[in-house]
């Protein structure tokens, strides 16, 4: 199997690619890219590499992040989000090579009060989501052959996410405070690595269930409590000479660009059900914290 991987240094990308070379996954001829080697919003750019590697699998972990950010800078985030996983698409089913995109809880409102599953109606309340959205949309319209997943509240060893922003202020200070009535499920990037690995590797039989997919990890939690697992942990495994505890505050007292979803929780049945795969357990990710320091 050919597997082409965008976004490569990000926390999917970078899971990814140390998954897919390693010993276990022999049989996958992979081509890992970053920004660097190949601009997804470049289209004669992506057709000349698709053409060129021909692969069977495409997955775009490649995104425009930066959440607050994007509300000034709506056409840098559009050309990523929308027009890039557009350019791969097309170009992926031109060859009829599988797209498999990753995608967000910020597509929904957040104002549901039960975890939203596939088929909710999509409401996205940032330039961040309303990217993110069109990019699903995108690829859906353009590759039958398409699995899209959303997933929330991404964290990993590589670059930055809020355990790593949690544990440098911890270093630098006590008082930290974190909003309470947000809720969602962290998910750590290497278990939507393995997630995404297995998809592709579901692709190639011969009749395949492709849409959309919730994934995420469990069980879900509030920013708040989030912060404290992570202080509480890094004081046992000693990371931390202070034990911390975090002050709730509301969402309205910590203004952002953006609007955060009060509600990212995600229902993780279909995936379960059609795909065998079922939400992880987000604090096996910090067996070693010191990985994210």
């Amino acid at each position: 199997m050919k597997i082409l991987v965008t976004g490569a240094k990000g926390q999917v990308g970078s899971q990814l690619v140390e998954k897919l070379s390693g010993g276990i996954n022999t049989h996958v001829e992979l081509l890992a890219v970053d920004r660097h080697l190949l601009d997804i919003t470049d289209e004669l750019a992506v057709n000349a590499c698709i053409e060129r590697f021909r692969p069977d699998v495409v997955i775009n972990a490649a995104a425009y992040t930066a959440v607050d950010r994007a509300e000034q800078d709506e056409l840098n985030a559009k050309r990523v989000n929308h027009l890039g996983p557009l350019y791969l698409a097309v170009a992926a089913n031109k060859i009829k090579a599988t797209m498999i995109h990753v995608s967000t809880d910020y597509v929904f409102s957040g104002d549901a009060k039960v975890p939203y599953i596939e088929s909710d109606t999509v409401d996205p309340q940032s330039v961040y989501g309303e990217t993110k959205l069109a990019g699903e949309q995108a690829v859906i319209n353009t590759n039958p052959q398409h699995f899209v997943l959303r997933t929330s509240w991404v964290f990993g060893e590589t670059g930055a996410n809020f355990v790593k922003t949690m544990l440098r202020i911890g270093r630098e200070r006590s008082d930290i405070r974190v909003v309470c009535d947000q809720f969602g499920s962290p998910t750590y990037a290497g278990d939507i690595a393995d997630t995404l690995i297995a998809m592709a590797k579901r692709s190639m039989e011969h009749e395949c269930p492709w849409g959309i997919y919730h994934f995420s990890g469990s069980p879900y939690v509030s920013w708040h409590e989030f912060a404290q697992y992570i202080f509480d942990e890094a004081y046992a495994q000693r990371c931390l000479n202070t034990h911390i505890k975090v002050k709730p505050i509301t969402t309205s007292e910590y203004p952002t660009a953006a609007k955060r979803p009060l509600n990212s929780r995600l229902n993780c049945t279909k995936i379960a059900t059609n795909l065998g795969v079922y939400a992880s357990d987000w604090r096996l990710a910090f067996k070693d914290i010191k990985a994210y320091l």
